[in-house]
């Protein structure tokens, strides 16, 4: 029989505004090692206990930040693997260690995922005249319908087209979502899962800094769109998440090995599921991923009590929980990608960072975190509260 994945501790960095934020001169590998320092040293663990990580990472040179970090970590005897999925990169080396403990190929490992698009690097390719010119990895072959390298129109507009979302529900749910990171920064919501970062200047970096005191719904209203070419867009940079910079990591184990060790489960992950739908539809991904994470949980939408959908744009987080039948009270409680920002690298995890303390502190039993990804994907991650 698989074992119960049991995550014994969960730690994020605060999130930071990147190029003008605070973080602007710490790249992706320190924040990593902050983050997944901080998640063993709270777990308990030994690191020489620690087995194996799967760390997400999206623009960062295509190489492996989890190894990297477990040499500076001290863990030589650590392999590790860098998982990429676009947005859901972390959400999948979480997954990753997950079934690995599942299926008893490790007793104890890491997952999580960094990113600083503050240090990231360019990419150059050659042209077809030789001349190297900056160049990104396409999600998806570029079409007028869903253009890679636009992704307000890929998956943000699209998805207020395909589901009906008006602009006005997109900067509703924008306006709401940072009045709710507010809160939740201001009632300490956040204190037990973040760890501070030194900044190179002096000084350190203890609270998310994206979501806006100063915003008003009259100002959303009044940006322009992204895409004007489009009589149907409703895609702003208000109603659109942020560029970010932050990292996070969980620390999860077997359940035999946390009852051997004496450790305290914060959750268990029941379940999760990945979805791919055509490029365009990218927005509705989450729709498609989430009823079959449930469906692997055992549990339907109806017992869930608290859920994060990423607003990678409004409208997707609009368009899923209609679809889906939920409640706005008990989706995004604490802000989400418009407020608190979208590390893309990092997202992943940072939501079910985010989860576990949320469901604690609710005292709540089950929650779902869901997110689409480039080019038409979308994942899902089912957590219980013990």
């Amino acid at each position: 029989m698989p074992s119960d994945v049991v995550i014994v501790s969960a730690t994020r960095t605060p999130i930071a505004t990147a190029y003008k934020g605070s973080l602007g001169g710490v790249d992706a590998f320190t924040l990593a090692e902050l983050a997944i320092g901080a998640a063993i040293e709270r777990s308990g663990i030994p690191i020489s206990e620690i087995q194996d990580m799967g760390i997400g990472e999206s623009y960062q040179g295509g190489g492996n930040i989890g190894r990297n970090v477990a040499v500076r970590l001290g863990m030589n005897q650590v392999p590790a693997v860098a998982t990429q999925r676009w947005c859901a990169s972390a959400m999948a080396g979480t997954q990753w260690i997950a079934a690995n403990i599942a299926a008893g190929m490790i007793d104890v490992g890491v997952g999580g995922g960094t990113e600083s698009m503050s240090t990231a690097p360019g990419v150059s390719r050659p042209g077809p005249d030789g001349v190297p010119g900056f160049w990104l990895s396409p999600a998806n072959e570029p079409t007028e319908v869903a253009p890679p390298l636009n992704m307000a129109l890929t998956v943000g507009d699209n998805t207020s087209r395909l589901a009906g979302v008006t602009r006005e529900e997109a900067d509703d749910w924008a306006f709401e979502s940072h009045q709710r990171a507010i809160r939740a920064i201001d009632e300490g919501r956040f204190d037990n899962e973040l760890v501070a970062v030194p900044l190179p200047g002096g000084g350190t970096f203890e609270v998310d800094e994206h979501p806006r005191r100063n915003g008003t719904r009259e100002k959303l209203a009044s940006l322009p769109v992204l895409n004007p070419q489009l009589d149907w867009a409703t895609t702003t940079a208000g109603n659109s998440s942020g560029l970010n910079d932050a990292a996070a990591a969980l620390v999860m184990c077997s359940r035999e090995f946390a009852e051997a060790n004496g450790l305290t489960p914060l959750a268990v992950v029941r379940g999760w599921a990945s979805a791919a739908l055509a490029p365009e539809e990218t927005g509705l991904a989450p729709q498609a991923a989430l009823p079959l994470a449930l469906q692997r949980a055992g549990i339907s939408v109806g017992d869930l009590q608290s859920v994060e959908i990423n607003e990678a744009f409004a409208s997707v987080s609009v368009a899923f929980t209609r679809k889906l039948g939920l409640d706005h009270s008990i989706v995004n409680v604490n802000g989400s990608g418009c407020s608190l920002g979208h590390p893309i690298g990092c997202t992943g995890a940072r939501m079910i960072v985010t989860m576990v303390n949320e469901l604690i502190r609710a005292d709540a039993q089950w929650g779902a975190v869901a997110m689409c990804a480039a080019g038409g994907m979308g994942s899902a991650t089912v957590i219980e509260r013990v």
